[in-house]
């Protein structure tokens, strides 16, 4: 696939950038912001076939939007997960009347969303989740379990849940993908995790009964699975792109902090921030071929493996070029009182998590070797 940009990419480019320019520098808070990105078309620019999105956009077009998004001053997205991982699951999968239902309130920067998936005792390995979903009589289900690294559920409006909907089934038979509201006091309880950054963005979710209804059930019953690993292929798509603009500014700082303190003067210094320029290229080639319609089905797998890993090692190399000043707090700090991390601090800290969330290494390496390489099973039980 050519993947240029033509003059009407440029246009759409010019028009995002110009907007967010006027918008992006005073917002008063994430969920407000949500609901000015809906009423000026932002969300769900990829849905044009679906009847439910806003403006209409070519795949171009989509990746102009987020890398103009990442070059701006605006805040991290709260309805990602609802824009770029329910709402493709919903237009794959959903009914018409869950579309007509749960659609629009995204797009329109309505309803948040959080994602049920990884588990205490479950978290890359989804298919030994325990969490269960007893269908009652009036066809409503009782949702009982704890999810945990539930990113932004204490935002969300809504959770899509994947739980055991069979008694006694195992690994990956037996699961559904619930749509859950949030808003059930004394059934669904929010715990903030206290992240090494500081910041509490993650949470454990305790669910005590909660209520989710049976017309809720994205793909019908015992088919959670199938529903989930779609999911999860979404999850890779054009936001990748975006990612990358974040990486580069973030390497362009360190590069500019070694030449600042001198360390880009040691050789074995210079070659790996060289190293991590060209492998950052190599990153976007990629993004791009599996854009493009590439069809591997380990496409997934090799680009989380590659940025994690990645991110991993900028993080090292910024604490690095610092040299002792990377362990130490601002001149006034003094132990009553906590400080905030700098840029680079909160970059290596936050990093170290890069390969175990979204699916750890082994996870990945395992998903390339079985499905695409065809080698046998690892045996169960191994080490």
């Amino acid at each position: 696939m050519d993947f240029g940009f033509t003059e009407e990419d440029e246009a759409f480019r010019a028009e995002a950038r110009a907007w967010l320019a006027a918008h992006a520098r005073d917002v008063p808070d994430r969920r407000t912001w949500e609901r000015s990105l809906g009423q000026a078309g932002w969300i769900g620019l990829g849905w044009s076939e679906s009847g439910y999105g806003n403006r209409t956009a070519t795949l171009t077009q989509q990746v102009a939007w987020a890398e103009e998004y990442a070059r701006s001053p605006a805040p991290p997205r709260s309805g990602h997960i609802g824009e770029n991982l329910l709402a493709p699951t919903l237009i794959a999968h959903g009914t018409g009347e869950q579309k007509a239902r749960f659609l629009p309130p995204v797009a329109a920067g309505e309803e948040l969303w959080c994602q049920g998936y990884s588990e205490p005792d479950a978290g890359s390995d989804l298919a030994g989740i325990r969490t269960t979903a007893v269908r009652d009589p009036d066809g409503t289900y009782r949702v009982t379990g704890r999810k945990i690294w539930t990113s932004l559920a204490h935002e969300a409006d809504w959770c899509f849940v994947l739980a055991r909907t069979e008694p006694g089934s195992r690994r990956h038979r037996g699961l559904s993908f619930l749509l859950v509201p949030m808003d059930q006091p004394g059934r669904i309880e929010v715990r903030p995790i206290r992240q090494a950054t500081g910041t509490s963005d993650f949470n454990e979710v305790c669910f005590d009964g909660a209520r989710a209804r049976g017309e809720h059930v994205v793909g019908g019953e015992g088919d959670g699975w199938r529903v989930a690993m779609s999911l999860l292929g979404f999850e890779r798509g054009v936001s990748t792109l975006a990612q990358q603009i974040g990486f580069a500014q973030e390497l362009a700082d360190v590069v500019r902090t070694a030449v600042r303190t001198g360390a880009a003067g040691d050789p074995v210094v210079r070659d790996r921030l060289v190293r991590q320029w060209a492998e950052l290229r190599a990153m976007r080639w990629n993004a791009l071929r599996t854009l493009g319609g590439s069809g591997d089905p380990g496409a997934p797998s090799v680009a989380k493996l590659l940025w994690a890993g990645w991110h991993q090692r900028l993080g090292e190399l910024a604490m690095l070029v610092r040299g002792a000043a990377a362990s130490a707090g601002p001149a006034d700090w003094s132990p009553s009182a906590p400080y905030e991390l700098d840029a680079h601090q909160h970059l290596f800290l936050f990093s170290r998590a890069d390969t175990i969330y979204g699916g750890s290494d082994q996870i990945q390496s395992t998903i390339i070797a079985e499905r695409v390489l065809g080698l046998p099973r690892e045996p169960k039980g191994a080490v």
